[in-house]
């Protein structure tokens, strides 16, 4: 049945319209032609092209004019001014047809929009010549949806959206509107009459914390000049490349003279520089996405398609990716599907249902984290991920995504006891829906973007993460290895008295090296919450921490695996991280800490200039031990090698403070070997106790044809070459 005027009316009043389009706007009405207007704020009102008085009906800001058939243009002009007599002239947004695709909303229903956040949110739009914005949300549970903003007083009777059909999605084209103004979706739920301001899901920017809009971005104004790297990263075989990252709190690294941020477009020139000198490959940085919380350090993400205004607009940060590129060095961003906060502007309950998440806090509640579980099951949720991924690695070049906390997707009872959680369709404890969009994300943008890599944070011994989907894998381009590094910090943090007790866990981790494409990650986790940095999680006086930090790292980087290290680490940071104050940068006075900066930085270039360290982090056989067994003494020693073993680095650490003179050794081939780095080194603060060449001996040991007898410096690691001819 026909809805009648007084039902219209009633619904557009109380704000209740799904569809104002239907009441609003230009209509024909017993062959005449009807114009509505809702203007809460106006005393009078007119038609700007007819020259023609609204007429006010009832009290409570809806005008009316009536005339000809064709009396009036197809997109027109009103005039209004309020008690103050302040003006104002704007195109009817009401006159206006549906402005998004069929096509858009069908994909997005389905959950195969790779790119919905070119059709949801605020967008600048054209119609027929008339400038002004787009908007477009997801909300199926609302019963009204309107924009609002400095731009109308905040009132949502200003701006109500139409839905289109049965798809959740609302959509309005506001003429006029321009770059930098402020807005949110007031949504009215159907059920419970709740009224709610919410951010957009898929605003580009916001303001700064602890202000909430999203602001209506620019266009980009930005020219890349990265088309050469893009073009190495999409031709080049990744797994066989240098790969060492730094990991980067942009808010502690650096600040200014005042302790305020600096923008991107500082940091970019400042931390190039730097991690140029330093020899990484790549730096990774934590949460960039919009996150009103400081302390979340980014991981409590609210804008999943806008770089924090901390540090500046949108084409400042494409400024810090371009000028990283041209460089030489990849950009990481970590990214955190996984769980979201519960803030009331941000995605929970965002339409007064259980939208994103799960109504049951089984399935859609983190306890320990006070955040809640997107419900991957959903095509929209799935796709609102799939498309954030994708945003990040086409409008600003990202190079790789770092999906936080893997693992708490993975299982339907991860950090919950009996009774707190809910089995799956055949009773397990896996997340069904979780594993299936991680598959659709890693082969969705790994495989339009090849070089572009998705890696996991996962802590499980879950199989398969980083082998393809089409062979029942994950998808993940690699994976950190957490527990190489709980083994290793653990061995670390013995007295080297006790250490040969311990011997298995340094050797463990070799037998399940190569199942994946670990990487081998020291990162913020492992520098906050009480477990103190990692030179104060060294045993010893002042001088044997340092050597044993100097030997983790050789450990490390002649270790298979591609390397992370988190800010602070590479200077011997002495204080856990505290993201509220930039580095210790101080520190570097000091010789010791000066040492292990330098360590670091020739650990990165033998590393990248070395193909036995890097041809074949993830391959067998690129690592043959040597002696595994050497408990007694705290000594391994292995060889890294390239694909054909003609070249080879032999890497020899001992873990004790006791210098081990004439410790012999097998080596595969005779000739000289010479010492290309030592962790003892008076360089890096060492004794300078070592080797400078060693001649092979026609003596077989430990299975290899050849031996050659060394000196080991206490609490420190040798890599050794074979002098070509």
């Amino acid at each position: 049945m026909p809805t009648s005027y007084n039902e219209h009316l009633k619904r557009i009043l109380d704000s209740r319209h799904h569809d104002p389009f239907a009441f609003l706007g230009r209509h024909m009405e017993a062959g005449q032609c009807v114009v509505r207007a809702l203007l809460p704020f106006a005393r009078e009102a007119g038609i700007v092209e007819l020259d023609a008085p609204m007429k006010p009906v009832g009290k409570q800001g809806l005008f009316e004019w009536r005339g000809p058939r064709d009396a009036l243009p197809s997109h027109y002009r009103i005039r209004w001014s309020d008690g103050h007599d302040h003006e104002q002239i704007a195109y009817d947004p009401y006159c206006f047809a549906p402005q998004v695709p069929d096509f858009d909303i069908h994909l997005f229903n389905e959950g195969r929009h790779w790119h919905a956040y070119r059709f949801l949110g605020a967008h600048l739009h054209e119609v027929d010549g008339i400038q002004g914005v787009r908007f477009a949300v997801w909300a199926p549970a609302a019963e009204r949806v309107s924009v609002v903003g400095d731009f109308n007083r905040w009132d949502g009777r200003c701006h109500p959206m139409r839905v289109r059909g049965g798809s959740g999605v609302w959509e309005l084209f506001i003429p006029g509107m321009a770059p930098g103004a402020l807005y949110k979706y007031e949504i009215r739920n159907r059920d419970t009459d709740a009224i709610l301001l919410k951010a957009d899901p898929y605003g580009q920017r916001f303001e700064l914390r602890p202000r909430t809009a999203a602001v209506v971005s620019h266009p980009s104004r930005f020219q890349w000049s990265d088309q050469a790297w893009l073009a190495d990263r999409c031709n080049e075989a990744w797994l066989h490349r240098p790969m060492s990252v730094y990991e980067v709190h942009l808010g502690s690294w650096r600040r200014d003279a005042d302790g305020q941020f600096l923008n991107y477009r500082e940091l970019a020139r400042e931390l190039v520089d730097y991690v140029t000198r330093m020899g990484f490959t790549h730096v990774e940085l934590l949460p960039i996405t919009e996150h009103p919380y400081d302390g979340s350090w980014g991981y409590q993400t609210t804008g999943y398609y806008a770089p924090t205004s901390r540090f500046g607009e949108p084409d400042d940060f494409r400024y810090f990716v371009n000028l990283c590129h041209e460089h030489g060095i990849g950009v990481l961003l970590d990214w955190a599907p996984g769980h979201f906060p519960k803030d009331a502007h941000g995605l929970a309950r965002f339409d007064g249902s259980a939208l994103y998440e799960h109504e049951d806090p089984r399935l859609g509640e983190h306890r320990d984290w006070g955040t809640l579980i997107f419900n991957y099951g959903r095509n929209e949720v799935k796709n609102f991920l799939v498309s954030s991924a994708m945003y990040w690695v086409e409008e600003f070049h990202i190079d790789g995504l770092r999906v936080d906390a893997v693992a708490s997707m993975l299982y339907l009872d991860y950090s919950r006891e009996p009774g707190e959680w809910v089995p799956n369709k055949f009773g397990g404890n896996e997340n069904l829906e979780a594993i299936e969009f991680l598959r659709e994300l890693n082969s969705n943008v790994q495989g339009r973007h090849p070089g572009a890599l998705i890696i996991a944070e996962e802590s499980t011994s879950w199989p398969q993460v980083t082998r393809p989907t089409w062979l029942g894998g994950l998808g993940f381009a690699m994976k950190w290895n957490m527990g190489w590094m709980n083994d290793t910090l653990d061995y670390f943090n013995k007295d080297p008295i006790h250490r040969h007790y311990h011997h298995d866990r340094l050797t463990f981790g070799l037998l399940y090296a190569f199942t994946e494409n670990f990487v081998l990650p020291f990162s913020h986790d492992e520098v906050v919450h009480g477990k103190r940095s990692l030179l104060y999680r060294m045993p010893g006086d002042e001088w044997q921490r340092f050597a044993n930090l100097r030997l983790l790292y050789t450990l490390m980087w002649s270790y298979p695996g591609k390397k992370l290290l988190f800010m602070g680490c590479e200077i011997g940071q002495g204080n856990e991280w505290d993201a509220a104050q930039e580095m210790e940068w101080h520190l570097l006075q000091y010789p010791f800490h000066e040492g292990v900066q330098r360590l670091v930085a020739d650990l990165n270039h033998l590393y990248r200039e070395q193909p036995a360290l890097h041809r074949l982090d993830f391959e067998w056989q690129g690592f043959d031990w040597i002696d595994c067994h050497d408990a007694a003494q705290s000594v391994l020693s292995y060889l890294r090698k390239t694909e054909d073993g003609n070249q080879f680095i032999l890497s020899v650490l001992n873990f004790t403070p006791i210098p081990r003179e004439g410790y012999r050794i097998g080596v595969p081939a005779p000739g000289r070997y010479r010492e290309i780095f030592n962790s003892d080194s008076h360089y890096y603060g060492g004794g300078n106790l070592g080797n400078l060449e060693v001649e092979a001996e026609d003596i077989p040991w430990m299975g290899k044809p050849y031996s050659v007898v060394l000196t080991l410096p206490p609490l420190a690691g040798i890599l050794l070459q074979p002098i070509a001819g």
